[in-house]
């Protein structure tokens, strides 16, 4: 999508994906204004620190203000939501927390997109919404709900809802990665059990592809990228090859494999190249919306261990530019 001349805000704006999105669309386009709105003080001035050109603004405020939302809001063209309690352990113990985030912070985002009549939304979702066993996937479930039902609401202002779903990002904040190479300074890596796969991706090919779909979204969509998997034993022992592995036992919410297209989805799915892509249940969608694409298999399903492409420790190298 050319953003050229467009004022766009991305929520959570200082974390990992906020980061990224924020280099790769300084670079590729000449956007009026790119807002970074987040909670986090002092993140936003070490970020402004090195994303300091024109088009940069840093709104102090949080998606469970309405107020602070409208306010940041007006004139705003894009919205990329990508603010989130995220953390399964987190979300736990502080269930009502990550519901005033997850939850009411994505209707707080839609109400005040679709009043400031902004013209595209889109959501960052997980595997952990589907099927989910936590709290953290259930409250993005919810939030998936909310985002493509948003597109039901919007009346006059136009304004269409999407949701990007997809895996693990190697190497972002709290994730495994990080934590298996502080782990193997002292020798010994732990994981929680030896069959556990999981999607994976990295935050280039992540900001990408959200580009990608505001580009091709027509509104309700789930968009879901065909990305490797790769077992939680082979990325230990590819990290740290010399270090012993401890099985600790899995942890409560954690899943031995995830999906980001279930069975009962399958048809309304249609395949792309690179994607799938989850057909709203709305009466006025029709296939014709979206061009090209094929309809799969009832018994379909997208899962970390039935993935056609398997990451393997060279793989995973190149994805990370040959850090690990």
């Amino acid at each position: 999508m050319n953003l050229n001349g467009k004022n766009i805000l991305i929520t959570g704006g200082t974390g990992s994906f906020g980061n990224k999105f924020v280099e790769i669309v300084l670079k590729k386009y000449r956007c009026k204004k790119l807002i970074v709105f987040s909670r986090d003080e002092l993140k936003q001035y070490e970020m402004a620190r090195v994303f300091n050109a024109a088009p940069m603004r840093y709104f102090i405020g949080d998606v469970r203000d309405a107020e602070r939302l409208h306010r940041a809001f007006e004139g705003v063209d894009i919205v990329v939501h990508a603010a989130a309690l995220k953390q399964v352990p987190a979300a736990e113990y502080n269930p009502f927390e990550a519901v005033k985030t997850n939850v009411m912070g994505a209707q707080n985002v839609i109400d005040a997109a679709i009043d400031c009549g902004v013209k595209k939304v889109i959501a960052l979702s997980t595997d952990k919404a589907v099927n989910p066993i936590n709290l953290y996937g259930a409250t993005k479930l919810c939030s998936d709900k909310l985002f493509v039902a948003g597109n039901s609401y919007t009346g006059k202002s136009r304004t269409i809802f999407s949701v990007v779903r997809y895996g693990n990002v190697v190497g972002s904040r709290g994730s495994v990665v990080p934590l298996f190479q502080e782990q193997k300074k002292k020798g010994v890596i732990t994981i929680t059990d030896k069959r556990m796969t999981r999607f994976w991706i990295t935050l280039e090919q992540g900001v990408e592809f959200v580009l990608k779909c505001l580009d091709i979204k027509q509104g309700g969509e789930i968009f879901v990228p065909k990305i490797p998997s790769m077992s939680i034993i082979d990325l230990a022992k590819s990290i740290a090859p010399n270090c012993r592995i401890k099985v600790t036992g899995i942890r409560p919410g954690e899943k031995i494999h995830e999906v980001l297209v279930p069975k009962d989805e399958a048809r309304q799915v249609l395949e792309y190249k690179d994607m799938f892509v989850i057909q709203p249940n709305f009466p006025w969608w029709g296939r014709s919306r979206l061009a090209g694409g094929k309809g799969v298999d009832a018994d379909f399903e997208y899962t970390s261990d039935n993935n056609k492409h398997w990451l393997t420790s060279k793989d995973l190298k190149k994805m990370t530019g040959g850090c690990l």
